[in-house]
């Protein structure tokens, strides 16, 4: 059994062949990718959690941390292009550890990248339901909040009922995305790159308008006085890096369409990391002009930029730019992310570890249709019942332990399999991949307990998943016995 357990994948040609059913269509270029990093990247992070972090935990430094966790995204960036150029399919983190960590190591990162895009996408959804509901406000229409409020909350380490029915209009932008995903990967970029393109028009304009009305006293002190264990300070600092690392989440989502890549040796390297620095310039951007227009104190609301621009009447036509350009980017991240999750669990499937629904591929649309509606509903059942906080943190604890593997598996293979052709190169890979893993470790460290409660449960979930079905039903196992038994 422990063999299995460590036993590595080094074949993945059978990711392309027909043996499966149609194949995928490859129809992205270089610019298509780097418009999925950034229509994954630039969301909830931008329009929300910027204002909570600095509210809640760093104050005017949340520049500081948004830096921090650009730069442990930069050291995992940089690990995910040469990853993608030795292994190019869809298969993302899970594939790079079935490679270099073994089976067992492979489905627990696999199932933790449930919650980097699966839950993710709950979580941008539910906050998209804010600038939804502060829009229709704005023109006199007032939905009940029953139906645009969680039934449940998180409070002080604790999920507590709140009285709500259900998020309804995070329900309905979920399932709308997931038909767009069902009927075609090119139609869905295409959609994509329009709405990159507007989003990141939009943030240039509340940008450069608001900076006008900066007020340089609000950035001062710059890094308040430490209030509580995890507010304000370095610790704050520190706390709000884990925070906003929420906000980088979907960069490495451009490996997930590796199959649909015209050349993916070439196009995954240059769209990752070209989407993560356009979108770390985007968030100091916006992040400064924040904390500038009012006090961060004030910022810790669900439409932290519609805040800071009601301080400011001259900027009032901004509103309406902001509220469409919000519910135009976090519906992109969503589209992004229900794009890449069938996809993980399509190469799942492939290599037998999950039931053999999960890799049909719809002979006309060449998507893998059943998966995307198995993920769109789960998406939208958890939008509807579970409030965003919650989400988000378990969203970034799983991406960070996937990144952990992604870093170390870099480094392993330097040496497990040195000869390998390798179009990209990450230089200094002893530092880099070493800073990658101690900096994402060193986010996971400032999780809140409750938060390692959830994440244990959930891995215990997946443990049972794996032995129960995965371990049975493994190709690479059943390819051994098989091999064992002609010898």
């Amino acid at each position: 059994m422990l063999k299995q357990l460590l036993a590595r994948k080094t074949d993945f040609s059978d990711a392309n062949d027909e043996s499966h059913g149609p194949s995928l269509r490859r129809t992205l270029g270089p610019w298509g990718i780097t418009a999925l990093g950034i229509g994954a990247v630039i969301g909830t992070g931008i329009f929300v959690v910027t204002g909570q972090a600095a509210a809640d935990h760093a104050g005017p430094a949340v520049l500081i941390s948004f830096i921090l966790a650009a730069v442990c995204s930069g050291f995992t960036a940089l690990c995910y292009a040469e990853f993608a150029t030795l292994i190019p399919i869809s298969g993302s983190s899970y594939s790079y550890a079935y490679a270099t960590l073994g089976e067992l190591v492979a489905w627990f990162i696999g199932w933790n990248m449930v919650l980097e895009y699966g839950i993710s996408a709950s979580a941008v959804a539910a906050s998209w339901t804010g600038y939804f509901v502060s829009l229709l406000d704005h023109v006199g229409v007032h939905l009940p909040k029953a139906l645009t409020e969680a039934p449940l909350a998180y409070t002080n380490g604790h999920l507590v009922a709140t009285g709500h029915l259900l998020n309804l209009p995070a329900v309905a932008i979920v399932l709308a995305l997931t038909w767009l995903c069902y009927v075609g990967i090119r139609e869905s970029a295409g959609i994509n790159l329009a709405m990159v393109a507007l989003k990141v028009g939009l943030i240039i304009v509340v940008v450069v308008a608001g900076y006008r009305y900066v007020d340089p006293a609000n950035w001062h002190p710059f890094i308040p006085a430490q209030q509580g264990p995890d507010k304000y300070g370095w610790a704050g600092i520190m706390r709000g890096a884990a925070m906003v690392f929420f906000a980088y989440i979907g960069f490495e989502a451009t490996s997930t369409a590796a199959q649909e890549c015209k050349n993916p040796q070439r196009d995954l390297p240059f769209g990752t990391l070209v989407s993560l620095v356009i979108c770390t310039v985007l968030y100091l951007a916006m992040a400064a002009v924040l904390t500038g227009l009012i006090s961060y104190t004030q910022l810790g609301t669900d439409e932290p930029v519609v805040t800071a621009i009601r301080a400011h009447p001259q900027l009032g036509w901004l509103r309406y730019v902001v509220e469409g350009g919000a519910m135009i980017g976090l519906s992109s991240v969503i589209l992004v992310m229900i794009i890449a999750q069938p996809r993980i669990f399509m190469i799942m499937s492939r290599d037998g570890l999950l039931p053999k629904v999960f890799n049909r591929i719809h002979p006309r649309y060449r998507t893998p249709h059943l998966n995307t509606i198995i993920t769109g509903v789960g998406i939208a059942i958890l939008a509807a019942v579970f409030p965003l906080d919650l989400l988000a943190n378990l969203t970034s604890m799983g991406t960070l332990i996937a990144f952990v593997a992604v870093c170390a598996g870099v480094l392993i293979l330097r040496y497990t399999a040195p000869d390998l052709p390798r179009s990209f190169r990450v230089p200094g890979a002893w530092f880099v991949c070493s800073a990658g893993v101690l900096s994402c470790c060193a986010l996971l460290y400032t999780m809140e307990w409750f938060n390692w409660l959830l994440m244990i449960g959930w891995t215990v979930i997946g443990l049972a998943i794996y032995f129960g079905y995965g371990m049975r039903h493994s190709r690479l196992r059943r390819g051994s016995a098989l091999k064992s038994v002609n010898e």
